[in-house]
Order: C-alpha cells, then sequence, then structure tokens
C-alpha cells in the first residue's frame, strides 16, 4: 500500500527558477498519471518544477498509487512537485489565476491533466521562446485516433513567422481567426509531416491561439493581465486560455511550434457546464472601455 505524499517544501520553488509547469485537474487520476509520466521522462536542463492543483470531486489524485508513483519519481529525478487543492470550484480562469500565483519562476508552462509529452518537448519549447524573445510558444495538442482522417483544406491556414513574432491584434472574423482550424484532430501532424524537418530543427508559425500545452513568458502574461478576467465570468465558462493569448499576442506577440510533442489523450471533458466563452466577455469589456470615433 503506497504511503501518503507530501505536498511539498515551501523552500523547493526558488524565485530563480527558470520553469514550473502548472497542471489543474479534476477527477482525472489516470490521464494525470498518464500527464505526469510525459514530464518524467523530459531529460531537461532546466530543473523544471510542477505544481498540481486538484478540482475533484472525491479524493485528490494523488491518493492513486500511479499518481503517487510519478510524483516520486519527479521527486526522485530533483523536480519538485507542489500538490495543492483549489475549493470550491470559482471556473477554469480563476484555477489559472491561483496556479499563477503559485510561481515565481521565469517561464511557465501551461499543461492540460490529459497531455502526453514526448521526451524533448519541454527544452524544445525553452529553446523557442529564449530564441523568439515572444510572450508565449505553445505545442497544439495530437489527437492520433484522426490520424487516417487527412484535411487538406486546414493546412492553408499554416504559416510560418519569417522572423521574430510581433504583436499582433487577432479578433473574430478575420483571417487570422482561421489559423486556429489547423490544431483539431490530427492536422497539424498531417503538416508536419508535409515540412519534412530534419531530426532537431523546429519552426514558429501563426496562431490565433493554442490550447493545451502553452509556454509563457510570466511577467508578460502578468503585465498582460494574466488570467484576473476571472472574477468578471460566471464560473461556467471556456475559452480563458483563448482570452489570456489574445491578451499576450497584443502586446508581445506569440508562435505555436512545429513539430508539436504534444499528445491528446482524448479522454471525456471533466469540464461539461460551458455557457460562456471567456474570450468573448474580455473582447467586449475592452470593445466597451474604448473611446467612440468621432
Amino acid at each position: 500500500m503506497t504511503r501518503p505524499l507530501e505536498p511539498s517544501l515551501p523552500d523547493e520553488f526558488p524565485a530563480d527558477r527558470a520553469l514550473d509547469v502548472l497542471i489543474p485537474t479534476r477527477n482525472r487520476p489516470t490521464e494525470l498519471a498518464v500527464t505526469l509520466s510525459g514530464l518524467a521522462a523530459q531529460a531537461s536542463a532546466a530543473g523544471f518544477g510542477v505544481v498540481v492543483s486538484d478540482q475533484s470531486d472525491a479524493a485528490p489524485p494523488w491518493t492513486d498509487p500511479s499518481v503517487a508513483t510519478m510524483v516520486r519519481v519527479l521527486r526522485h529525478a530533483g523536480h519538485p512537485v507542489r500538490l495543492t487543492r483549489r475549493l470550491p470550484r470559482r471556473g477554469l480562469a480563476e484555477h489559472r489565476a491561483y496556479l499563477l500565483d503559485q510561481s515565481a519562476a521565469r517561464y511557465v508552462l501551461y499543461l492540460d491533466d490529459d497531455v502526453w509529452l514526448e521526451p524533448g518537448t519541454v527544452d524544445r519549447l525553452l529553446t523557442a521562446i529564449t530564441e523568439l524573445g515572444c510572450g508565449f510558444v505553445g505545442n497544439a495538442v495530437h489527437g492520433l485516433s484522426y490520424l487516417d482522417d487527412v484535411r487538406p483544406e486546414t493546412h492553408e491556414h499554416y504559416e510560418e513567422w519569417s522572423g521574430p513574432p510581433v504583436p499582433e491584434e487577432v479578433r473574430p472574423g478575420t483571417p487570422e481567426w482561421n489559423r486556429a482550424r489547423i490544431h483539431p484532430a490530427a492536422n497539424l501532424l498531417h503538416v508536419t509531416a508535409e515540412r519534412r524537418l530534419p531530426d532537431g530543427q523546429w519552426r514558429a508559425y501563426k496562431v490565433s491561439w493554442i490550447g493545451g500545452c502553452v509556454l509563457y513568458d510570466r511577467a508578460r502574461l502578468r503585465a498582460a493581465g494574466g488570467f484576473d478576467f476571472w472574477r468578471r465570468l460566471s464560473p461556467r465558462h471556456q475559452g480563458e486560455d483563448v482570452a489570456a493569448q489574445l491578451a499576450v499576442m497584443r502586446r508581445y506577440g506569440g508562435a505555436g511550434i512545429l513539430p508539436s510533442g504534444a499528445y491528446h489523450l482524448e479522454a471525456p471533458t471533466t469540464v461539461t457546464e460551458r455557457d460562456v466563452e471567456a474570450w468573448e466577455v474580455v473582447l467586449a469589456d475592452e470593445a466597451a472601455r474604448e473611446p467612440a470615433t468621432p
């Protein structure tokens, strides 16, 4: 029988850490164990820490032996892991805001609790954001059950950055908004196969937003407002990551990174109450604050 886990020690997360991985989770011990296993396989020189924040209806997932084991593997490899609970639930954006408050690292990687990362993914993302100097980079997640479902009409929305990303104001109804069409299913895998990149090479491409695996410059995310807009939302929302990324892109630019090493576990969602799009509320508030054109 597995022994109880220690939540963490405060001095394990120094302010000069390069990277913390932030994982919000709810009712997904099996998926979380797989997600943590992907992190444990990262031979990263960054010495990253991990913060898991749980909102499960019953016992926290680290009471499950598989999750507990992967936490211990990470700690044994020198990666501190902080285990927290954030209850009552106040919505996805508030949960992400809480996780951001747990870190003082240079960069924060928001990783969903149903995403497995192949080895080398974390270092590639860190290399990309360091070289590009933008507000965020991300790996869109692949759905391998769609591997044989090729959708060439979506590939036209792939466009690489020819230099460092620049600030963009991406809004609904614009061609830039349609960039998101390359991310569902296995579309990005098919785009990647067409590029035939040599091993070790990567490309930065233009995005509207990315879900599941996004690395932010933490200071820039905070300067753009972070997820503090949660106070203006009903708890029954989605699209909080879209709202945050639109704000960061507007100031600092952002990029997707190809190839992506993120794979979606394609598990059923645990967030079934999604009555509000957070980005719609945030954009409407911004429009209301803008001065009227004379």
